[in-house]
């Protein structure tokens, strides 16, 4: 079975070959495979991080290079800090590459108006 991150890395791969319609293709699959990987992190975060006060996460996100404060919330506090770990990850680091590169071409999920 293939991991999230190994058909993230085959997207990324693909992707510089690819064409307009076929690259709006990999790009939406590797978008739902971005918003899964990250969704389950955070889910992981969440649970590493279940045992902290609210000043316990604001330090530990500032810590990590996220700005906050302590009138964000639990929920917001541990977004931040999974953001921050994900953004990190092999498979994050390779759809923002694809989709900077498909930019680049013109190419975008988000229709133009």
């Amino acid at each position: 079975m293939t991991t999230t991150t190994q058909r993230l890395l085959d997207l990324a791969t693909a992707a510089p070959d690819s064409l307009d319609e076929d690259l709006v293709l990999l790009l939406r699959e590797a978008s739902e495979l971005y918003q899964q990987g990250f969704a389950t992190l955070r889910d992981a975060v969440a649970a590493r991080f279940a045992g902290l006060t609210g000043g316990d996460l604001v330090a530990a996100a500032t810590a990590a290079g996220m700005p906050c404060n302590v009138s964000q919330d639990r929920d917001e506090l541990l977004l931040l800090l999974a953001l921050a770990e994900w953004e990190r990850t092999p498979a994050a680091l390779a759809y923002t590459e694809m989709a900077e590169d498909a930019a680049r071409r013109g190419v975008c999920l988000i229709p133009e108006e």
